[in-house]
């Protein structure tokens, strides 16, 4: 089983340490690839319209600052760097040193810097949107697809994929359906279902903990995934196609 995430949009910096080893990042057959996202990224950053080009606002100019100097910034554990409701709800630093390392195995970042990472990989903080577009690179979710479909194919092969990536990244990498599960998150409140958006952020890190936490065997099918998600919510499993994943839809209620 993997677990595949969005990262946060708020990201905790490290205050000490070393820049990050690419020599030691996952997938290293990507780093041709982050180095160019790397150089674009530092361009717009230190344009007098970065705010403008990265569609943040001047709060976060700070952050848009580090991106200039990534190269240098001190890196921490993606588990560190990673915040906000998701992986507050996954809560890493509660769990037990074995399903920590469970969770450095099955966990899956993907990242519009970074292309995937696992959760122990450093990272220094930054500043950037998988929907973003660079110079010399274009549009990320379009430029990183054909790079994590030959990354990932081989580390995914035979894997359960539990999918909790918004929309946005999951634009650029489109695993096979046979083997993947999307979840979406819905309220239901006599008899009418709406989808949720932030809170989905919530639950979806909630998910991932309970699959880290569980006793018993991780699942392997879209099955299996649905039982295990009904030992705290309300599930549903949709069979896919050829063409479309599976989907399990979490039911709260309002």
């Amino acid at each position: 089983m993997l677990i595949l995430l969005p990262p946060s949009e708020g990201k905790t910096p490290a205050t000490v340490g070393n820049a990050v080893d690419w020599t030691t990042l996952s997938f290293p057959e990507l780093n041709t690839y982050r180095a160019k996202v790397l150089e674009g990224l530092g361009t717009v950053s230190a344009h007098e319209d970065a705010l403008a080009l990265l569609g943040v606002g001047a709060s976060l100019r700070a952050d848009v600052e580090r991106n200039t100097r990534l190269h240098a910034e001190p890196a921490a554990p993606a588990h560190q760097v990673y915040s906000g409701v998701l992986y507050d709800a996954l809560d890493y630093n509660s769990l037990t040193p074995t399903q920590r390392r469970k969770a450095e195995e099955c966990v899956l970042v993907i990242s519009a810097l970074w292309g995937a990472i696992r959760f122990g990989d450093r990272v220094p903080a930054y500043r950037l949107s998988m929907g973003t577009a660079l110079p010399d690179v274009g549009r990320l979710a379009s430029f990183w697809k054909p790079h994590l479909n030959a990354a990932l194919a081989a580390a995914t092969e035979d894997e359960l994929l539990v999918d909790c990536r918004s929309s946005t990244y999951a634009a650029a990498w489109t695993p096979p359906p046979a083997q993947t599960v999307a979840v979406n998150v819905f309220t239901e409140a006599d008899g009418v279902r709406k989808v949720v958006s932030h809170f989905a952020k919530h639950t979806r890190g909630e998910l991932a903990r309970h699959l880290l936490t569980r006793r018993g065997r991780a699942p392997r099918t879209p099955q299996q995934l649905k039982q295990a998600a009904t030992e705290r919510w309300s599930a549903e499993l949709v069979e896919g196609t050829a063409r479309k994943p599976h989907t399990l839809n979490l039911i709260l209620p309002n």
